[in-house]
């Protein structure tokens, strides 16, 4: 039986979602808590890959078992929660088609990025950033990467898919008060550190160094070494993800 699970994770606990030898990461954790809890080997295919640092609100995974679940999801939930460690929670389950896939099955991902520029004792997963910023300006230069575009320029060199090619259908900047910002960019896939390349680039646009038009220019070289520096993971959060059919959540 195939299961859908729905998590959240802080990452700056871990080494990103993907196992790595030699370090946590939260596909690690989930599959060790999960060949626990259903007393056999446990594979957990999740919907992308984060990198080390990044936060994840909504997250889906999926996993095969024989455990029947549905005949008591919160006692389940209540001990894969118990083994699991305090940066992962698992928030819900759902009996998906044998075939349902996490990650190939998703038909897009939303990201949210937060800077502040006052000083912030509560802002730890926020990007302190003291320059006077032109939303205005960010926000044009952010409409120019809607669509269906080649984004090799943000992602990070050596990476291993098939194409470059991405559909933006949100990329926008938010104030949510006067000292804070939000970026959001949702999209049919991302490129690995493609977000936060973005939001590098246009936060050089937001500072003035750069015209808006730039971003074109950037867009079309298809050199990441032409946009702007990556900003840090933590203040990043992958924060919905949706399919062409409905979850069905036991809780």
């Amino acid at each position: 039986m195939r299961y859908f699970l729905r998590l959240s994770y802080n990452g700056s606990a871990f080494s990103g979602w993907q196992v790595q030898e030699n370090a946590r990461s939260v596909q690690g954790e989930l599959e060790k808590a999960l060949s626990i809890r259903c007393k056999e080997a446990v594979s957990v295919t999740g919907a992308g890959r984060t990198d080390a640092g990044v936060n994840a609100s909504g997250y889906i995974a999926h996993f095969d078992s024989a455990c029947e679940i549905e005949k008591d999801a919160s006692a389940f939930l209540y001990k894969i929660n118990a083994i699991l460690p305090q940066e992962i929670v698992v928030e819900n389950v759902c009996r998906v088609a044998d075939d349902a896939h996490a990650r190939f099955d998703a038909v897009s991902r939303t990201y949210r990025y937060r800077l502040h520029n006052l000083k912030d004792p509560f802002a730890d997963r926020s990007l302190p950033f003291y320059y006077p910023l032109d939303v205005e300006a960010m926000n044009e230069a952010a409409s120019h990467l809607l669509g269906r575009k080649d984004f090799t320029c943000f992602e990070k060199t050596g990476g291993d898919n098939k194409t470059s090619i991405c559909e933006v259908s949100v990329c926008r900047w938010s104030v949510t008060d006067a000292s804070h910002f939000v970026f959001e960019m949702t999209a049919d896939r991302f490129l690995r550190n493609m977000v936060r390349a973005t939001v590098g680039t246009l936060l050089e646009i937001g500072r003035g160094r750069r015209p808006v038009e730039w971003i074109d220019e950037v867009l079309a070289s298809g050199d990441r070494c032409a946009a702007g520096q990556s900003v840090k993971g933590e203040p990043l959060c992958l924060c919905e993800i949706k399919y062409p059919y409905p979850l069905n959540w036991i809780l």
